[in-house]
C-alpha cells in the first residue's frame, strides 16, 4: 500500500474512533472488515497508532496545535506505530519539518494533565488514593498490556501447554500468581494453534483468573457466574469443578452469551447453562434463591482497570457515569446475595480501580446485611486455592490488583460467606 494511503485509513480510523460513539476495539475491528485488503502489518500499524493517541491524547492534541492540515492526520503522524521511513514518504516538507520540530519538545516541562493524560476527575481521584504510587500508575496504563493465557485445568497441565507454545515458538512463562495462567509477550496468532482450537487455553488476564480462583468452587456444587458475559471465569469456574455440578452463567445480553458458545464448546463442559435473564430480578433469579453454593458477581463497572487494554474508556466514563454504575452495582449485589444457601459464598468484583465502585459498595451491603453475611479475608482464601503471594494481592480483606504492583488489570474483589 502506498505511505499516504495508508496514513489517510490512519486519519480515517482516528476519526471515527475519537467521537467516542462506541467502545474502540468495536470500532477497530467494523474498520478492518470493512477494508479486508489489509496486510497484518498495516493492521497492525492502524491499530496501535489509534490507541496510542487514546493513551496519550491530551499531550498528542496539544501538540498537534502548532501543525496545519486535518487535525486527526496530525495525531497519526504523532503517534505513528508503523515503520518511520514509510511515515516519511508520506509526509509533505513542511510536515516533516513541523514532525521534528514536535519531537524536539521537552515533554517533562510540560503541564502535569499532558503528562498523566487522565481527564482531571480522574486524575484528582487516584490521586487521593495512591498518593506517590500516583505516576507508576500512569506509566503501566501507558504501556501495552501482556498476553495472559489460562489453561483449562479440565483438559491439559500448564506445563504440557507451556511445552506445545514453545514447539509453536512462543515463549510463555508460569504467571506469577495464578496457578492456572501463562504470559506470553507481544501478540501472536493463537486461534489457529491446536492448543487454542480443541480448548486446553483461553484468553485471560491473570487478575481475572483470580476471581475465580477467590470463588474456589467445589465439585457436586451449584454455582451462579451472576454477570458471565462472553464467560471466560464461567468456565473457568465450571473447569474448577471437574465438569460436575450445576454452573449457570446468567447475562443480560443475549450477543454476550453468544460468544460463549463456541468457547463452551472448545472447553469440553457440559456443565455450564448459559441463560439471558431480563435484571437482577429475573424470575430465573427467584426460583434459585437459597439453593446455590457459590455466586460470583463480577459488576458491570467503569472497566477503568483495563485501560492498558481500553484507553478510551478514561474518555467515556464521567463522574455521573460513576454514580449511575453504582446504583446497578448496588442493586445487582443485593439480588445475588438472595441465591445464597447457609454457608455459601458471595464473591463480589469488579474491573475497576475506584474506591467509589469498590470498598463503597462493599461497605454499604455489610452494613446493610447485618449478620446475615460474614466477611472473608481474600488472603486465605487465595493460600488455601494455591495462589502464589497472595498476602502481596490485598489490602485489609479485600483483593487488590494495580497494573504497575501486580502486572496485571486492575482488579478488586470482596468475599463473603452466607450465616
Amino acid at each position: 500500500m502506498h505511505p499516504n494511503a495508508l496514513l489517510e485509513l490512519a486519519t480515517d480510523l482516528l476519526h471515527k474512533v475519537l467521537q467516542f460513539d462506541s467502545p474502540a476495539d468495536r470500532v477497530v475491528s467494523d474498520f478492518f472488515r470493512t477494508h479486508r485488503a489489509l496486510g497484518q502489518r498495516e493492521r497492525h500499524t492502524l491499530a496501535e497508532t489509534t490507541y496510542t493517541v487514546l493513551r496519550q491524547r491530551l499531550l498528542y492534541q496539544h501538540l498537534a496545535q502548532s501543525g496545519k492540515g486535518e487535525m486527526e492526520r496530525r495525531l497519526a503522524v504523532l503517534a505513528w506505530q508503523g515503520n518511520e521511513g514509510f511515515l516519511r514518504a508520506a509526509l509533505s516538507e513542511p510536515e516533516q519539518q513541523w514532525l521534528a520540530q514536535v519531537q524536539a519538545v521537552d515533554r517533562s516541562a510540560l503541564p502535569e494533565k499532558l503528562r498523566h493524560n487522565l481527564p482531571e476527575w480522574l486524575a484528582d481521584t487516584l490521586k487521593a488514593q495512591l498518593g506517590d504510587e500516583f505516576w507508576p500508575l500512569v506509566e503501566s496504563l501507558n504501556e501495552s498490556a501482556p498476553l495472559d493465557l489460562r489453561v483449562n485445568t479440565f483438559k491439559a497441565k500448564r506445563e504440557d501447554v507451556a511445552k506445545a507454545l514453545a514447539d509453536a515458538r512462543i515463549d510463555a512463562q508460569p504467571t506469577p500468581y495464578s496457578p492456572w495462567g501463562l504470559r506470553v509477550q507481544g501478540k501472536p496468532a493463537l486461534n489457529k494453534l491446536d492448543v487454542f482450537t480443541r480448548g486446553d487455553v483461553e484468553v485471560q488476564d491473570e487478575g481475572s483468573q483470580l476471581l475465580s480462583l477467590l470463588t474456589d468452587p467445589k465439585r457436586g456444587e451449584m454455582v451462579v457466574d451472576f454477570c458471565a458475559g462472553a464467560g471466560g471465569k464461567t468456565l473457568a469456574l465450571g473447569a474448577a469443578m471437574r465438569n460436575t455440578g450445576r454452573l449457570y452463567a446468567f447475562d443480560t445480553s443475549g450477543h454476550r452469551l453468544a460468544a460463549l458458545k463456541p468457547r463452551l464448546a472448545r472447553s469440553g463442559l457440559s456443565n455450564v447453562y448459559p441463560a439471558q435473564i431480563a435484571h437482577e430480578r429475573d424470575e430465573r433469579i427467584k426460583r434459585l434463591a437459597g439453593k446455590i453454593d457459590r455466586v460470583l458477581v463480577d459488576a458491570p463497572c467503569s472497566g477503568l482497570g483495563t485501560l492498558r487494554r481500553n484507553p478510551d474508556l478514561k474518555w467515556r466514563q464521567s463522574p455521573e457515569s460513576i454514580e449511575e454504575l453504582r446504583v446497578k452495582q448496588a442493586a445487582i449485589l443485593a439480588s445475588a446475595a438472595r441465591l445464597l444457601k447457609p454457608g455459601g459464598r458471595l464473591v463480589y468484583a469488579t474491573c475497576s480501580v475506584l474506591e467509589q465502585e469498590n470498598e463503597a459498595i462493599v461497605s454499604e451491603f455489610t452494613a446493610a446485611q447485618g449478620k446475615a453475611f460474614r466477611t472473608l479475608s481474600a488472603a486465605e482464601l487465595l493460600e488455601k486455592a494455591h495462589v502464589s503471594g497472595a498476602e502481596g494481592l490485598v489490602r485489609g480483606d479485600f483483593l487488590r490488583l494495580w497494573p504497575h504492583r501486580h502486572g496485571t488489570d486492575g482488579f478488586f474483589a470482596a468475599a463473603w460467606e452466607r450465616t
